[in-house]
């Protein structure tokens, strides 16, 4: 087994999360459910199953859910041709690689979307492994992606690293011991992250890799 850094895609690597936020926003409105947007970000990272739980309650009429996420998929989707990797994503994993760590995608997205956000990213030559929802049972902050991550490239979770942007992010990767870095280029604020459990916060992976060989990174076994 070797040692290695997870990376979450969405809102780490590419500048996604308000475009979620916004998709989900609207899906929600089509369905006659007015929630305000700061609370719909507040939530991305979850997977749609959660999410919906998480802004509408558990006990509600289920009924529409399937359409809502239909039609969430299909207001995102329109904004495929036009992501953005974050400042310094690729050079970052690139300078991980280069560490002879594995670089893994522990990424929740579906398998098309996954095939995007890859393009975006344009790294898959130092890209050890992906996943995509299809390997997880339960989404986050359930620790289900990472273990497939961790399952997928052969990498040792007692020398591996998370990063993230989201509190679902480091609650997951609490739930199997594993440190976690939080970005706040996902929207979410440096203090938020570390009372999640972030063992370290930068503002996105360019400043990440300003100070890689400073960060938890470098320490790795």
């Amino acid at each position: 087994m070797r040692p290695g850094v997870l990376f979450d895609v969405d809102g780490t690597l590419i500048d996604t999360t308000y475009l979620h936020a916004v998709s989900w926003w609207e899906a929600l409105r089509q369905h006659d459910r007015d929630v305000p947007m700061a609370l719909i970000h507040r939530g991305i990272g979850m997977g749609s199953d959660k999410l919906l739980d998480h802004l509408l309650g558990e006990d509600r009429d289920t009924s529409d859910d399937e359409q809502m996420t239909t039609a969430h998929d299909i207001l995102y989707g329109a904004w495929w041709e036009r992501l953005r990797p974050l400042p310094g994503a690729a050079d970052l994993v690139r300078a991980v690689a280069a560490r002879d760590l594995a670089v893994v995608l522990a990424s929740s997205a579906r398998e098309p979307e996954l095939k995007q956000l890859r393009r975006v990213l344009d790294a898959d030559d130092v890209i050890t492994a992906a996943t995509s929802s299809a390997d997880a049972e339960e989404s986050k902050p359930a620790p289900d992606i990472l273990q497939a991550a961790l399952a997928q490239s052969d990498v040792d979770p007692e020398r591996a690293v998370y990063v993230g942007d989201s509190v679902w992010d480091v609650q997951a990767a609490g739930k199997l011991g594993m440190p976690c870095i939080g970005l706040v280029c996902g929207g979410t604020s440096a203090a938020e992250l570390r009372d999640a459990g972030a063992i370290a916060t930068y503002r996105d992976p360019a400043a990440l890799l300003t100070d890689l060989s400073t960060s938890p990174i470098a320490k790795i076994r």
